[in-house]
């Protein structure tokens, strides 16, 4: 891996940068897929025609790396079958009809959290079901457990977004510095550090601003917490290249940042963990940033995990009848276009994107063996090599070098200028190690 080999795609975050979280309307129904997290779906522990309400535990973790699942609405079990998934296309999921009476199967009410325990704190998080929200949606007890022989040091906290258009936790560091700062001290007592950074890229500066001046209002002895300014590049919120921007280690080859000392968590995670710690709340939604071409309010929203993509979009005033080309999940970079606008937002979702032909993809032509890939990418692979191993169906070829170490950030296929979908070829040789 090089820390220097990074891209500068275009922001596209003025239309949200500054705009306040909006919250979404309750929906009337929502669809609440199994599988939304890494590891072991979870497990359904009500039936159809049970009363639920919101923040009910509907679905049991199923194995160590696994998690619970919450309901996002009060209503009525109607289903559990296979449902429209935004990522792997169909899932087992659970329904539930709204009563519109949003009934908390929580207290909701502030509790004192300075004398528990670290293993208080990790039931918490584990029973809130929370997961990585900045894409990867792994279990997040489970990274706040490292094995005995792997000593953390340092904490990271990932404020970069550096994915074009999204902008949602730029809003959140505005709007909640302080339960941010607050959710990182609890984090930093479960897994015994002194040393905390946060990193937030050079075009955030309010976020900056305003995260420090937390820290300075919201102070805790036992930690050294400081905000790190970076430099605005893509892939930079990348878990490997954060570690490498701010600590100067590399992780290795199929490791993890633990095996070198450090946690990396985004801010959202830590706000749901400071929501969960203090207010007793499972994680049931979420702020998503909806942009793109064709919306008369893009904006940050606070969305209900279940909601279908198509209310989100109708509530940011999209308008179907143009020459839409692509609805996406996530960023341009690194999210999934979507055939089914019935499908759910996840606990991952952090955008919904509308892109007009613009962002067309072009025709691909044959690799003119410019090396402009490799340059380009952040895990020093060489992604040409391994989409011409797949294309000529030679997956031991592609297999050598080393696939599994792509982290799927685009930047290989940004660069191509012979067009080629380097990132779809690289996660197919993945399926066939």
């Amino acid at each position: 891996m090089s820390r220097l080999n990074f891209i500068h795609p275009s922001e596209f975050k003025k239309r949200t940068a500054h705009k306040k979280i909006e919250r979404a309307p309750l929906p009337k129904r929502v669809t609440l897929s199994l599988s939304q997290h890494t590891g072991a779906p979870s497990e359904p522990c009500v039936k159809v025609g049970d009363a639920v309400k919101t923040g009910t535990l509907i679905a049991q973790s199923k194995g160590f790396i696994s998690t619970g699942l919450h309901s996002s609405i009060s209503g009525k079990v109607i289903a559990i079958e296979d449902s429209a998934h935004p990522i792997i296309g169909t899932f087992r999921a659970i329904s539930i009809e709204s009563d519109g009476q949003d009934q908390k199967a929580f207290s909701d009410s502030h509790r004192d959290v300075s004398g528990i325990s670290r293993q208080e704190s990790l039931d918490i998080v584990k029973d809130a079901g929370i997961v990585g929200l900045g894409g990867a949606a792994f279990p997040t007890h489970v990274k706040l457990s490292p094995p005995q022989d792997k000593k953390i040091d340092t904490l990271i906290i990932n404020g970069a977004e550096c994915e074009p258009f999204l902008t949602c936790d730029h809003a959140l560091m505005l709007e909640r510095p302080k339960e941010i700062i607050h959710g990182i001290y609890l984090i930093a007592k479960v897994l015994g550090v002194k040393d905390v950074i946060i990193g937030v890229e050079e075009n955030k500066l309010d976020a900056i601003e305003d995260m420090g001046s937390a820290l300075f209002r919201v102070r805790d002895e036992a930690c050294r917490v400081k905000v790190v300014k970076l430099k605005t590049r893509y892939p930079q919120g990348g878990e490997k290249q954060l570690v490498s921007t701010l600590l100067n280690r590399e992780v290795p080859s199929g490791g993890l940042p633990l095996d070198i000392g450090c946690v990396v968590q985004n801010v959202q995670t830590v706000f749901a963990i400071y929501e969960a710690a203090h207010f007793g709340k499972p994680l049931y939604e979420r702020v998503v940033t909806v942009s793109g071409s064709f919306l008369k309010s893009p904006n940050n929203v606070l969305v209900r995990i279940g909601t279908p993509i198509k209310d989100l979009l109708e509530f940011c005033g999209v308008d179907f009848k143009r020459g839409i080309y692509k609805i996406i999940m996530g960023g341009p970079m690194t999210g999934v276009s979507q055939y089914n606008l019935d499908a759910p937002v996840i606990k991952g979702t952090s955008g919904i994107l509308v892109l007009d032909k613009r962002f067309r993809q072009k025709e691909e032509i044959d690799c003119i063996r410019c090396s402009r890939c490799i340059e380009a990418c952040p895990a020093g692979l060489m992604p040409c090599m391994i989409g011409i191993g797949v294309k000529n169906n030679r997956f031991d070829i592609a297999s050598s070098y080393d696939p599994l170490d792509c982290i799927e950030c685009g930047s290989c296929g940004y660069v191509c200028p012979s067009n080629i979908p380097l990132v779809q070829y690289i996660k197919l040789a993945k399926t066939k190690k």
